[in-house]
């Protein structure tokens, strides 16, 4: 049980507690229900909700949403055109987004799919300063995928 003032009056009676609000005027809150034994606040209902909602306001303000970007690779792909990928994901990545990676093999690219696991790990390799692989290289139907994210 804790007092109007944020004092603790200690275990009592739940009849005890609810006397003592309606004394002071107020509501009894259960603030831990799931707690044993549960904890309870004298306060005004009203005024708990308002700050309850404002502090979730608040909480929600100052969250990160993590978005994923994708870059799309070919088992082709010239060093250069890489170096030009890398550095769009290098500008994702400090961003805080998480950056997918996918290679796309067509036609009879799918016959060489083992031979192009290199441009994954190459691609990795480049970006191993400022990011770590999240996701290992893997095959899922025409294309094959790798997630980075952030060093922490």
């Amino acid at each position: 049980m804790i007092g109007a003032d944020g004092e603790q009056l200690g275990v009592m009676p739940t009849r005890e507690a609810m006397k003592l609000a309606e004394e002071a005027g107020v509501d009894l809150v259960k603030i831990a229900p799931t707690a044993k034994p549960p904890v309870c606040k004298i306060v005004d209902y009203g005024k708990f909700k308002y700050e309850q909602a404002r502090k979730d306001k608040e909480a929600k303000k100052k969250q990160k949403i993590v978005e994923i970007k994708e870059i799309r690779l070919s088992p082709n792909i010239d060093t250069n055109d890489l170096n030009t990928k890398v550095n769009a994901a290098r500008k994702f990545i400090t961003k805080g987004d998480r950056v997918k990676v996918t290679l796309r093999f067509r036609g009879r690219e799918m016959a060489h799919m083992n031979t192009s696991k290199h441009i994954l790990d190459d691609f990795a390799e480049a970006l191993s300063d400022i990011a770590v692989m999240d996701k290992a290289p893997k095959v899922e139907g025409r294309s094959m995928t790798m997630f980075l994210a952030e060093k922490r």
